[in-house]
């Protein structure tokens, strides 16, 4: 994706005119705006989630689960261009190949830093385990607080939304009980 800084920040001084802004206080607001959203919010647009895979990993015999619970989360809303931000959990099946935890953080953040709705982030996730490491079965769930639901609107401060995704063998939901089951049991998920 190629970004037009100067036209960028040339919108959003724009924008802060139409809205009756044009004191000393914003005119380095459109610069730090667009940083803010090229170099951080929107990095996950970089990230080639192929090449992640393929170099974040190894030949592994492993075949029970492998669990990441708490990866920090900000996304940005397409709908207001607002940050919502929580944690997400991941479990998936190696089957002769293991990623590195910090390739599945990275995984996750890769998604969730892009102009995406909360909603396509775990089926992104679970995909890319599945089709592109070769996973049995993967499960991705997110639980984020939205600025856009806390700030404007019905004004919900308190509220979270939880989506989720499953794929391979997981897509059996005795299956699927069966793993959550378990994990919970032993206290490694549900304390995101």
């Amino acid at each position: 994706m190629t970004v037009d800084r100067a036209r960028a920040e040339q919108a959003i001084a724009e924008f802060l005119a139409a809205l009756g802004y044009k004191n000393r206080q914003v005119s380095e607001t459109p610069t730090r705006v667009v940083s803010a959203f090229v170099d951080e919010l929107l990095q996950g647009e970089k990230v080639d989630v192929e090449e992640l895979i393929a170099s974040g990993g190894e030949e592994s015999t492993l075949r029970e689960p492998v669990v990441l619970s708490g990866i920090e989360v900000s996304t940005v809303c397409p709908h207001h261009l607002l940050v919502a931000q929580g944690k997400a959990d991941v479990i998936y099946f190696p089957q002769g190949r293991v990623l590195g935890l910090g390739t599945l953080a990275r995984l996750v953040n890769a998604y969730a830093q892009r102009l995406i709705l909360q909603e396509e982030i775990a089926p992104s996730v679970v995909a890319a385990l599945v089709d592109l490491a070769g996973a049995r079965g993967a499960f991705c769930r997110l639980t984020l607080d939205h600025a856009c639901l806390q700030a404007r609107g019905p004004v919900q401060r308190k509220a979270e939304a939880t989506t989720w995704a499953v794929a391979g063998h997981l897509e059996d939901p005795q299956e699927l009980d069966r793993v959550l089951l378990r994990l919970n049991a032993q206290g490694r998920m549900g304390q995101s």
